[in-house]
């Protein structure tokens, strides 16, 4: 691994970590020996973070040059903290890692203080469960959008019937009540709407339909919007 990219997994990692950290922590997380890791963080220091601790003691990041510093007031950290709660809430095991993250970067961007009406926000989301337990990898299709790959799926419409088909998914719908996902289907050659928990089986194909997604989805949406406004003239 280049050395800035390991520099930028071990800011990553002090963000994330619950403080202190000790080196032999750090070093096990960054798969480096305990004389690289002490090197990495002088070189840091060097590069303007302000990292507190020293060798045998532990490690605390206190402020990060790589993020510029943010203001909030109280409403817009309440509206952070509650977003990511929701989402780390969610039941989708890469977005809640992913949502953990960000919280880590907005709080090392924070004057003092602030950061701890972050994580001790008011507002606050309670699901003893996972919103949207499925039994499919979600992250897969997540990575099929971005990456503008078809996938052959096996679906199961309201009665139960069940088809094989290929799709060309295009974006991800958070609903109060289910996941849905919008795709191009090769079987219908049509827009369609699939209920992520009626897939049983998800593979990819190996075939691109890069650059077509954001032109798809775009007339998707269009498509989406004449409806409605059809139903509102009835």
């Amino acid at each position: 691994m280049a050395r800035p990219d390991r520099l930028f997994r071990l800011l990553q990692a002090m963000r994330v970590m619950p403080a202190p950290i000790t080196a032999a922590r750090l070093a096990g997380e960054m798969e480096v020996s305990l004389r690289s890791l002490y090197r990495d963080i002088d070189s840091l220091r060097a590069a303007g973070a302000r990292i507190e601790g020293e060798r045998g003691y532990g490690y605390r990041l206190i402020e990060d040059y790589a993020l510029p510093p943010q203001t909030f007031d109280r409403a817009e950290i309440e509206a952070i903290a509650l977003g990511l709660a929701e989402v780390r809430h969610m039941g989708d095991p890469a977005l809640a890692k992913a949502a953990a993250s960000v919280l880590a970067k907005v709080a090392a961007t924070l004057p003092d203080g602030r950061d701890q009406q972050l994580f001790h926000a008011i507002s606050q989301v309670y699901r003893p469960d996972g919103r949207y337990p499925l039994a499919i990898d979600i992250d897969r299709i997540r990575q099929a959008c971005w990456g503008e790959q078809a996938l052959h799926i096996r679906y199961a419409d309201k009665g139960d019937a069940v088809t094989e088909r290929v799709i060309l998914p295009l974006a991800i719908v958070y609903t109060d009540r289910a996941l849905t996902l919008l795709a191009w289907c090769c079987l219908r050659e049509a827009f369609r709407m699939f209920r992520l928990e009626r897939i049983s089986d998800l593979q990819g194909t190996g075939d691109s339909f890069r650059p077509r997604r954001a032109a798809l989805l775009r007339d998707y949406l269009a498509e989406l919007r004449g409806r409605e406004a059809r139903v509102c003239r009835d």
